[in-house]
């Protein structure tokens, strides 16, 4: 069995949607390993192989009307939604706030607050979103969401090479100053949101901060083995530990998305090079294909007959033994 992660590196259920539907009829995908385009692995989709899938998303709205034939079909999941609500110059094309809102409200009400995370992430400090910024959106946002989901998750912006560089140019091209902060800059800023949060009855949740501690800021785990147990308590998840970075609380699950394939233009994204790029491929995708996007060198090939395929090798996850057996050596590998 697989947890599969859908997806860090695209909106899958916003731009390609319709894709991982088919993948589901036909009960499996194949995806690329981003850091080694010779590696080609198969993932079954069928329900009985998949323990839970962790939806990530700005615009759950494609996916609402198939979310009773998800759990008809026996699927568990549970969606991380960002809604920052941004200046047009560092999300040029997410969706309108009050869209995502509303999808996010449909969502909670036809799967559970519980299984819907509102995502303020991450944190931008700059020339046009300082301190106060931060304080006064995540205090209006919190407002709007706080009877349609539990908890919240934040982090702030990191210096990776990409976001780096679309930083340079934006202060170039725009003026806009920005600054990656100081611990005692986070500090007092998570401390002021966990206030919020608090107020509002929402749990706030950092992710990948190894360096704050802060009352009421409770460490998270974006695929979270505890809140995996609580939906599938049918299972037993030995999950390994999976950080993608210092500080990540992730355990194993196999991502089936692709960097560059991403439409919504945010300036501080990771997994995005350019914006054209992500155009090109979105214009190149193919929505019969196993793979999300087909690189060029594996156009023509068929992946179901190549043997430089390989079958995701399953997670360490099976049916929970009877109740008298579970006092049994729990360290004994026995799978």
């Amino acid at each position: 069995m697989q947890v599969v992660s859908a997806s860090r590196r695209t909106d899958i259920p916003a731009l390609y949607w319709r894709w991982f539907m088919k993948r589901l009829d036909a009960g499996y995908c194949h995806w690329i390993n981003p850091f080694n385009a010779h590696q080609v692995f198969r993932v079954s989709l069928l329900p009985e192989d998949v323990a839970a899938i962790v939806f990530w998303t700005r615009n759950a709205a494609p996916m609402l009307r198939h979310v009773e034939a998800l759990k008809e079909r026996g699927f568990t999941f549970y969606v991380h939604y960002t809604i920052n609500g941004y200046p047009e110059q560092l999300e040029h094309d997410s969706p309108a706030e009050g869209q995502a809102v509303a999808a996010l409200r449909a969502l909670s009400e036809a799967i559970s607050p519980e299984r819907v995370i509102w995502r303020y992430d991450p944190i931008i400090i700059s020339s046009i979103t300082p301190e106060a910024y931060h304080v006064e959106r995540f205090t209006a946002l919190a407002k709007r969401l706080r009877s349609v989901v539990s908890s919240v998750y934040f982090s702030f912006c990191d210096p990776y090479g990409r976001t780096q560089k679309h930083f340079v140019r934006l202060t170039r091209e725009a003026g806009i100053a920005f600054e990656f902060g100081d611990s005692s800059t986070h500090s007092r800023l998570a401390r002021r949101l966990a206030e919020i949060a608090g107020s509002m009855g929402l749990e706030l949740y950092s992710c990948a901060e190894p360096g704050l501690s802060v009352e009421g800021v409770k460490r998270g785990s974006c695929i979270d083995a505890s809140l995996l147990a609580t939906l599938r308590p049918d299972l037993d998840f030995r999950l390994k530990p999976a950080p993608t970075r210092e500080g990540c609380g992730c355990v194993q699950a196999t991502d089936i998305g692709v960097f560059d394939t991403c439409l919504f233009g945010c300036e501080y994204c990771y997994a995005n090079q350019s914006v054209n790029a992500p155009r090109k491929r979105h214009r190149e995708h193919d929505p019969t294909d196993s793979l999300l996007w087909r690189p060029p060198s594996l156009r023509g090939v068929d992946l179901d007959e190549s043997a430089a395929v390989h079958d995701q090798a399953p997670a360490r996850i099976r049916a929970r033994r009877p109740k008298d057996q579970l006092s049994m050596d729990l360290d004994a590998d026995g799978f």
